[in-house]
């Protein structure tokens, strides 16, 4: 088990940048301030491939301080936990945990008991929901096993910072594949100026989906350019019938928006996907989860003042917040695969991880 990464390239570093607006510092969702990132990166053996990458909305306790936020599914061959109260009550509850398929009960419990850890009216007086969404690892990954563990959850918790994130195979995206090459945790980052104040809009992501003849980089078809990189054999032994995978899709802001506002930004998002290349498959689980962690928009576990008060921007005012999600989507894609290394896993199963130098050289001939 390991809860840290060597520093990968990133797809700026490869001189390729993604939209026309700015990245933050970090080009990550942590430049949406508050937001904590951690992972546990669970590699045991020949066959263990897989871990949990925990995600805090705030600075504080999102137990006791809930934010708006909003689900929406592209394709529902996918599972995210303590949907219905995020529906119905239009906020954010828990961190957010993401995971391998047959591992979200574990986590599930995990966070449980991280949480009463941390507040033990939880169970006498107060109930939670936990947020655990999940992508399919089974190809490098003995996801039967269920390998992740109630500890490997708390260290994900417990070591999450608001610094750098690190991507590729790590976290709960150690065993995932994208467009046939290896994938895993990608983020990415746009600055917005709304009325003259500054916010941030963040993405993480966990990808795990697409085929390789669909993968675009900034509009470039350049899975069809790749060369030597997955066999056919390799490609049928990926798709294995339905388990087509999927990608779960973070969306934080600081900007003061509504649970709809938000539920809007998670139907951008899905555009993010669309311009990298996916389509969404049959087998894959495809969702998106956005929230807003505007300080004047939290919603106390406990309070006795019986009216609350909420801001939000005008409908009108939030087009670079969309096109910031867009932009920033994409971007979170493709860095979880520019990140990743070539993997060996289950069964001698190996999966390339995506070739610089053809990259780069595709990309050059195109501009």
């Amino acid at each position: 088990m390991n809860t840290t990464q060597r520093r990968r390239p990133r797809l700026r570093d490869l001189g390729i940048a993604i939209g026309t607006m700015a990245p933050g510092p970090l080009n990550a969702i942590t430049d949406v301030p508050g937001v904590r990132v951690g992972h546990t990166t669970v590699i045991e053996g020949d066959s263990v491939r897989t871990g949990v990458t925990a995600i805090h909305p705030h600075e504080g306790s999102a137990f006791h301080h809930h934010v708006p936020a909003a689900i929406d599914v592209l394709n529902g061959a996918g599972e995210i936990t303590g949907r219905a109260l995020v529906d119905e009550y239009g906020v954010l509850g828990s961190p957010i945990l993401i995971t391998n398929t047959l591992s979200v009960g574990e986590v599930h419990r995990g966070c449980v008991d991280w949480l009463v850890r941390q507040d033990p009216s939880i169970g006498p007086r107060h109930w939670v929901a936990p947020v655990v969404a999940e992508t399919y690892d089974g190809y490098l990954n003995d996801c039967a096993g269920q390998h992740v563990t109630r500890q490997h959850v708390h260290a994900a918790l417990d070591g999450a910072t608001d610094g750098p994130v690190a991507e590729g195979c790590v976290g709960g995206g150690t065993g995932m594949i994208l467009f046939g090459l290896k994938g895993g945790i990608g983020t990415s980052s746009r600055m917005v100026s709304v009325g003259g104040s500054a916010h941030g809009l963040g993405v993480l992501v966990q990808g795990n989906c697409g085929a390789l003849a669909d993968l675009r980089v900034d509009g470039v078809p350049v899975g069809r350019m790749l060369t030597g990189v997955c066999s056919a054999r390799e490609r049928r032994e990926q798709s294995d019938g339905e388990r087509d995978g999927s990608i779960i899709v973070v969306i934080a802001t600081d900007a003061p928006l509504s649970d709809r506002q938000l539920g809007r930004l998670c139907r951008r998002g899905m555009l993010g996907l669309g311009r990298v290349g996916s389509t969404a498959h049959h087998g894959s689980g495809d969702l998106l989860l956005a929230f807003s962690n505007a300080p004047e928009n939290r919603v106390a576990l406990e309070s006795d003042d019986l009216l609350q008060r909420h801001t939000q921007l005008r409908d009108t005012a939030i087009n670079d917040l969309f096109q910031a999600t867009v932009e920033a989507t994409e971007e979170a894609v493709l860095n979880a695969m520019v990140a990743a290394d070539s993997m060996t896993g289950r069964d001698g199963h190996t999966v390339q991880a995506l070739p610089h130098d053809q990259l780069v050289e595709i990309m050059r001939g195109r501009s």
